[in-house]
């Protein structure tokens, strides 16, 4: 089985490894370098970092709908494509350039959480479990008809950071588990039922400002939804606090920890003794 691979954050990298155990893996294709950090240097993607390890040809195109991509895939012939994390929607050349389609590897269970941040969104609304849908893409966001659903219990501290870790590990079981037996013909794509879809938008600043006369687990979930980053944010005598850690507690809101705007991540204690949280002090005004 000749595959071509597309991700580009760390939580593909599982997935991509996994591909190189089932598939003669043929090309990469991931998002362009981008700059980051207080320098603004160029930062390679960690897809692009562990392909070029393994010896695989990288393609990072600045855009997909020219031609250019779809012409290199067909040149490469391969029988399918993996995407998890890829980052853009590929459009109908790309998507039908490889024998067999592409196939995604999507971070919820679907029809649930169609689009761009279900991780996060799965722990904001307080669901219960989430899991790995192996999918038929087409040119829809997240629409296509579902191989297998493989089912993944949160835990009750759960937040993006580390639900993404368990998902991307997950991914990669599916990966050896599923991937062959779709291009056997062994699975049987099944369509979504449009009825039961919710969907998963991108963060924006609106979603990470901390409304205080919502419930402490409503909040508890939305700081552990938004950890380690952008985070949730609030006010606090006249700058912004970014909280990282909370969970309902008796009072009726227990912060474990947060982060003054230009300063470093501290515990909740260390806030206190600094008399950066002090009695009488409102957040949010």
């Amino acid at each position: 089985m000749r595959a071509v691979f597309f991700g580009t954050p760390p939580i593909a990298v599982p997935s991509l490894l996994a591909l190189t155990r089932v598939a003669e893996v043929v090309g990469v294709v991931t998002q362009p370098d981008r700059p980051a950090g207080r320098g603004l240097q160029l930062h390679e993607p960690a897809v692009k970092v562990k392909a070029r390890e393994l010896g695989i040809p990288v393609n990072q195109p600045k855009k997909v709908r020219t031609g250019e991509l779809s012409a290199w895939l067909r040149e490469l012939a391969p029988d399918v494509g993996l995407v998890i994390a890829y980052g853009r929607i590929l459009p109908a050349d790309v998507l039908s350039a490889p024998r067999l389609g592409c196939l995604n590897l999507h971070a919820s269970l679907l029809p649930r959480y169609r689009g761009a941040a279900p991780i996060q969104w799965s722990i904001i609304e307080g669901e219960k479990e989430t899991g790995i849908s192996l999918m038929q893409m087409d040119e829809g966001l997240d629409t296509g008809p579902v191989y297998s659903r493989h089912v993944l219990t949160l835990a009750g501290d759960e937040t993006t950071g580390s639900l993404t870790e368990r998902l991307a590990d997950l991914a990669a079981q599916v990966v050896e588990s599923d991937l062959s037996r779709v291009v056997r013909g062994e699975l049987v794509a099944v369509a979504q039922d449009a009825g039961l879809a919710t969907h998963a938008p991108p963060i924006e600043r609106e979603h990470t400002l901390v409304d205080w006369k919502r419930s402490a687990r409503v909040i508890a979930q939305q700081v552990r939804g938004l950890s380690p980053r952008p985070g949730a944010v609030t006010s606090l005598g006249g700058k912004q606090l970014r909280l990282t850690q909370a969970v309902p507690g008796l009072a009726p809101f227990e912060l474990l920890s947060a982060q003054v705007e230009g300063k470093r991540e501290l515990p909740a204690r260390d806030l206190v003794n600094g008399r950066v949280l002090v009695a009488g002090r409102i957040l949010g005004e």
